[in-house]
């Protein structure tokens, strides 16, 4: 079972701003690349559920970080069913965020207390998505649906909303700064920024960018 209720999660992603999310069919290359992440900082990571060996690597990541990253919030990505979401809670899951909206997955996470972030396309599937509990929706794919103007407009009417952009964004300034200043919560980051040939500079930049999001939001 999760190590960590909703609450403490979304504390987390609040706090933290960023989301690294990967996928690696080489445990070791996994517990590298998450071990870089939390030793410049991050304390919540999305492993992806892309392969067919992802519930066993998830399972032999889950152990690695309650043994050697406490503080570390893991949660699965690319949830698309009930019947995904219950396994990979039952594997330990902090928390589950989907591609897509379902109102189903939303009522397996309420279930387990964990917090549940779906991936919203439109203000209406946003709303609905708070609607349903999500405390974070996650909008996907970000740039495509029209990047830091959309979640400017989108909270106009909406203030309330929570979002985590996921796609479309890189750890440079002049993209976080778009981001945060429009009204994100978080973003979510994979290839802009994990790049599995050295983990130093992936330690480097980690941190770089929580400094730089840290900067923006003061």
């Amino acid at each position: 079972m999760a190590n960590y209720t909703s609450e403490q999660v979304f504390q987390t992603v609040q706090k933290t701003g960023l989301m690294p999310l990967f996928y690696h069919p080489d445990i070791e290359v996994c517990k590298n690349v998450i071990k870089a992440c939390y030793d410049g900082g991050a304390r919540v990571f999305e492993f992806t559920n892309r392969g067919e060996n992802a519930s066993e690597l998830f399972e032999s990541l889950r152990h690695y970080v309650t043994a050697e990253l406490p503080e570390m919030k893991l949660g699965i990505g690319t949830v698309m069913d009930v019947e995904t979401a219950e396994k990979f809670i039952a594997l330990g899951a902090d928390f589950i965020v989907c591609p897509i909206m379902k109102t189903d997955v939303a009522a397996v996470c309420a279930k387990h207390k964990i917090l549940w972030a779906p991936g919203c396309g439109t203000l209406t599937e946003m709303v609905t998505a708070t609607e349903h509990g999500a405390k974070v929706v996650k909008m996907f794919p970000a740039a495509e649906i029209g990047g830091p103007g959309f979640v400017k407009a989108a909270k106009a009417p909406c203030p309330w909303l929570q979002i985590m952009p996921t796609g479309g964004v890189s750890p440079d300034e002049e993209n976080l700064r778009a981001w945060f200043e429009a009204g994100v919560i978080c973003v979510g980051m994979g290839s802009k920024l994990i790049q599995t040939d050295d983990m130093h500079p992936l330690t480097e930049k980690v941190a770089t960018t929580l400094e730089l999001i840290s900067r923006i939001r003061d």
